[in-house]
């Protein structure tokens, strides 16, 4: 097929990675799906990159209809963990151009708001708040990783599981069915036994993390410990959203607040989430698109390619 001018926009997450693919109208020509792209640091973590990147790619382009070598006129990228050490792995496996790398956290901002002033609250194996005015002056708040905060991610959610569950143990905690279900993901006889299992190298973070939607389980079973697990983590992710919004000086009715990440899928959570934020003015929306199309937004905004106004599905 004739192919013409092309873009790329790639959202690069914990939890998986996705692309999509558009020409100079705005259309959307293909979308990938691949794999979870970690932290470049690391040897295992710059192989893993390359792989979901090069996989993400190569889905969208077989999608679309496109040929292995298409090269865009610009990519770019949010990545979870930050730009840093990304841009020279990417441009060895992407043809393109011109080729920037951004945080994950802002590629999720353009893709929820698109123009003017807005926020995100994103919660996924962690959690950080992100706002924009309209003259494009960004400001954070969170984000500071699974050790000091990340309050309402999915770790964070497992984390204070394993809390009420070892404090039930002990006996000076409510009686809880979490204490089961450490016990069965685990194969233990004690929850004590379950936390020194996620100490070691067979759970890493994201594994753990995974087990956030079992907590979800257990709360709509009728679990009152887990339940109470959800809701606070609504109300702290209901607070980043009142604290971004606060940080741009602007009033908080005029800023719409969107949310993004699969721990919002929790029906508790995003309930305790609409309530806090009803409770302090912000308003609540879901994202107008996804991080991947706010990839491919910038990618546009690169090449000095206006697509306002196009539906961009």
């Amino acid at each position: 097929m004739a192919a013409g001018r092309l873009f790329l926009g790639v959202d690069g997450g914990q939890s998986s990675t996705k692309a999509v693919i558009g020409d100079a109208g705005g259309k959307v020509l293909g979308r990938g799906r691949a794999g979870p792209c970690n932290h470049a640091s690391k040897s295992e973590g710059r192989s893993k990159l390359r792989t979901a990147v090069a996989a993400v790619v190569d889905d969208a382009l077989d999608v679309a209809g496109l040929p292995g070598e298409t090269e865009f006129e610009a990519a770019c990228f949010g990545m979870s963990g930050g730009p840093a050490d990304k841009r020279d792995l990417i441009a060895k496996i992407v043809r393109a151009d011109a080729i920037r790398v951004f945080d994950d956290a802002e590629v999720a901002l353009e893709g929820a708001v698109q123009a003017g002033a807005g926020a995100i609250v994103i919660a996924g194996t962690g959690s950080i708040a992100l706002a924009k005015d309209a003259a494009g002056t960004t400001v954070r708040c969170g984000g500071w990783g699974y050790l000091f905060g990340d309050e309402g991610g999915a770790f964070s959610i497992v984390r204070k599981a394993v809390q009420l569950a070892l404090a039930a143990e002990e006996g000076w905690g409510d009686q809880t069915n979490l204490v089961d279900l450490f016990l069965g993901v685990t194969g233990t006889d004690s929850v004590n036994e379950a936390m020194h299992c996620f100490y070691g190298p067979d759970w890493p973070r994201d594994r753990i993390a995974r087990l956030a939607p079992d907590i979800d389980t257990a709360a709509e079973a009728g679990d009152r410990c887990a339940a109470e697990v959800l809701e606070a983590a609504g109300r702290a992710l209901g607070d980043l959203a009142v604290t971004v919004t606060g940080m741009l000086e602007l009033p908080r009715a005029q800023v719409a607040v969107h949310y993004s990440g699969g721990v919002f899928r929790s029906r508790r959570v995003l309930e305790s989430f609409k309530s806090r934020c009803d409770q302090r003015n912000c308003r609540v929306e879901t994202p107008a698109h996804d991080g991947a199309i706010g990839a491919l937004l910038l990618a546009y905004r690169m090449a000095g390619v206006s697509v306002l106004g196009r539906d961009l599905k």
